[in-house]
């Protein structure tokens, strides 16, 4: 059983070798197992060669290309942690984790879709202090020779080092950055791995992008642990991905409810008879999208699951699951996970070896957020049946998922706040059929202010990546409040 991510590169390259371990579309590159390890052992020596030492913290914002799962890799491989910063990020968000997670280097991507992130960062105040290697999205890159130095910082790795950081809004606005050791990362994967039956015979294309938990552990390391061939999406359009299917001969594929409801509703189906495997969440999936998705999708199974950046996969359904369990419920613990329903609140608690280390360097955080017993307060509230199967009701906290990602209203709150002619503002999250729910910004002008939508929605984009924006504004003279004053969400959430 392997216990760190190097010692699992190093065991798929002997376990898979000739296998196919990535096909990257956009590319055309394709590695196998083998070659996968001798690039990994080659970004980790470029790193040291950089300076980079043991425990520093590696960033990395770049698409879905073979390039990530490279640098990725390679850090974890020469000792580093790794920091993945969502690719949607204005500069100032980027800074923000680059500086709060004291990354000592950065793989930055070239210019795609119109965007030159690197040039953001530096307008938001980037310095040269750290090195930074650019990602060429269009084409591979120039990799120098694996060095036996890089192999003697893999073996070093301890099961217990801290692998990587994945930053998540918090409900004050401010970012947190969730930590997980390695053994939990692979945990993580390993559990996906046995509740998915993921194999070598499997073809993954992966939409979700690398920088979220879910397509990095579930993606990337349960595909290094189980021999499966990883193709990754750059980034998501329906007719592509179904061509891809096709072409690729997909497997398993992954996704928000709605990717499967715009593949049922697009005229141009292609040929989706190899799919097996779908793997939801995030929203609630109703019985006859999982009927339709087995019998016009080619899906012997289509399974829920509940997780989030603190525990990245808590419960899941299994393969055995009927239709109405796996549409209303999000299944049952993972192996060796704990869930329990708080008295009083509903909410519900997690446990076990998936739960993160705690949120870099806020100690107060990580103790309000797991208890002195171990359990991970997840804010969200629902109900165990008598198989321990998890239904999701209803959340404590105001956070919303817009299309996957989750948005915090107080981060955008903050934002608003700091508007010319606004003096207060409320954002919740409202029910949206593409994206399961947006939010909608209810905004109180100071007196004689000629704001308007656009100029909320305006200020919105400049700071904030695009699925925190809200989609709707509505301005209002007062908001509801309760006897002390507290804006009641709750009432707003329900206005017409």
């Amino acid at each position: 059983m392997t216990g760190t991510i190097p010692l699992a590169i190093m065991h798929a390259a002997r376990e898979f070798g000739d296998a196919e371990a990535v096909a990257d579309p956009h590319t055309g590159v394709r590695l196998t197992y083998g070659r996968l390890l001798d690039r990994v052992r080659a970004v980790a020596g470029m790193l040291i060669t950089e300076g980079v030492r043991a425990g520093d913290r590696v960033a990395i914002c770049a698409p879905n290309t073979h390039h990530w799962i490279e640098a990725a890799l390679g850090a974890l491989y020469a000792g580093a942690t790794l920091v993945p910063i969502n690719t949607r990020f204005t500069g100032p968000e980027m800074l923000d984790v680059i500086e709060r997670s004291a990354a000592r280097a950065l793989f930055v991507a070239g210019p795609f879709l119109g965007v030159d992130r690197l040039e953001r960062l530096k307008a938001a105040g980037l310095g040269a202090a750290l090195p930074i290697i650019r990602i060429p999205v269009d084409g591979d890159w120039v990799l120098p020779e694996a060095s036996a130095a890089a192999d003697a910082r893999a073996e070093a790795v301890a099961p217990g080092d801290v692998s990587d950081i994945l930053f998540t809004s918090g409900t004050t606005g401010r970012s947190k950055g969730a930590m997980s050791a390695h053994r939990q990362s692979l945990g993580v994967a390993r559990a996906w791995v046995e509740c998915a039956r993921l194999g070598g015979a499997d073809r993954y294309l992966v939409i979700n992008p690398f920088f979220h938990n879910f397509g990095y552990k579930a993606g990337i390391l349960a595909c290094l642990l189980s021999g499966a061939t990883l193709v990754p999406q750059l980034t998501f359009d329906v007719g592509r991905a179904m061509r891809l299917v096709e072409r690729e001969r997909i497997t398993v594929l992954p996704g928000p409810p709605t990717i499967y409801q715009t593949m049922l509703d697009s005229p141009d189906r292609t040929d989706l008879s190899s799919l097996r495997l779908a793997v939801t969440g995030a929203a609630t999936v109703p019985v006859a999208l999982v009927e339709r998705m087995q019998a016009e999708l080619s899906f012997d199974t289509v399974l829920t699951a509940y997780g989030l950046t603190e525990a990245v996969v808590a419960t899941m359904c299994r393969p055995d699951d009927d239709p109405r369990t796996v549409a209303s419920t999000s299944g049952r613990a993972v192996d060796g996970m704990e869930v329990r329903i708080a008295e009083g609140n509903g909410e519900i608690l997690l446990r076990g070896p998936n739960v993160m280390l705690g949120y870099l360097d806020d100690p107060e955080a990580t103790a309000e957020a797991i208890d002195a017993d171990g359990w991970l307060h997840t804010g969200d509230v629902g109900r165990l049946d008598e198989r321990g199967y998890l239904t999701i009701t209803d959340r404590l906290k105001d956070m919303y998922i817009c299309g996957g990602f989750n948005v915090y209203p107080a981060e955008v709150e903050q934002v608003l706040a700091r508007l010319d002619g606004l003096a207060e503002s409320a954002v919740v999250g409202v029910p949206d059929e593409r994206l399961g729910e947006v939010g909608k910004a209810f905004i109180i002008p100071s007196p004689g202010s000629r704001l308007s939508t656009e100029d909320v929605l305006a200020h919105c984009r400049e700071r904030l990546a695009n699925y925190k924006v809200p989609r709707l504004v509505e301005f209002r003279a007062e908001l509801p409040r309760n006897a002390s004053g507290k804006i009641l969400k709750r009432l707003l959430r329900s206005a017409p």
